[in-house]
């Protein structure tokens, strides 16, 4: 294993990769994108709305630019389906623009895996829906979303 190695590797079983999915939410929750960044390959090949970075430059370039636009973010993803190297997630995030407007972004990916547990393709589908600052229901302070918080599921969405 390189030194760039990151637990739980695949082939994944429900657990493994529901913890690959608290690990990534929670990397994406610190809105580091250096951070963020170190879980993919150096070349990870993604595709996220209509833009398509490649490698870990890219990425931590598009992440700087989204946390610059969406304030105060918080995220929340669920596992939707595994197998092998592949997990398939759900998610929801709220956040605010500069002018105050609140959103709440639905959407879905796709992971593929390598060996050693760094992702080499992130395919993401994410539609945008107005909300009131009423409707939020993401109100952790900013980093990680609560062990106690509910999940997806629980809060329907």
């Amino acid at each position: 294993m390189s030194d760039e190695a990151k637990a739980p590797f695949p082939p994944y079983t429900e657990e493994t990769a529901k913890q690959k999915v608290r690990m990534a939410e929670d990397a994406w929750n610190t809105k580091d994108p250096v951070k963020v960044s170190m879980a993919y390959t150096p070349d990870s090949r993604w595709r996220n709305r209509d833009t398509f970075p490649v490698g870990r430059e890219q990425i931590q370039e598009l992440l700087t630019n989204k946390w610059q636009k969406e304030r105060d973010y918080r995220l929340v993803k669920e596992l939707w389906a595994y197998d092998n190297n592949r997990i398939s997630v759900r998610f929801a995030y709220e956040w605010q623009d500069a002018e105050g407007n609140w959103f709440r972004s639905y959407g879905n990916e796709n992971w593929q895996f390598n060996e050693q547990g760094l992702m080499q393709e992130r395919h993401a589908s994410i539609n945008d829906l107005p909300i009131a600052e009423s409707e939020r229901k993401f109100h952790w302070p900013a980093g990680p979303r609560p062990l106690d918080h509910p999940e997806l599921s629980e809060m329907g969405l």
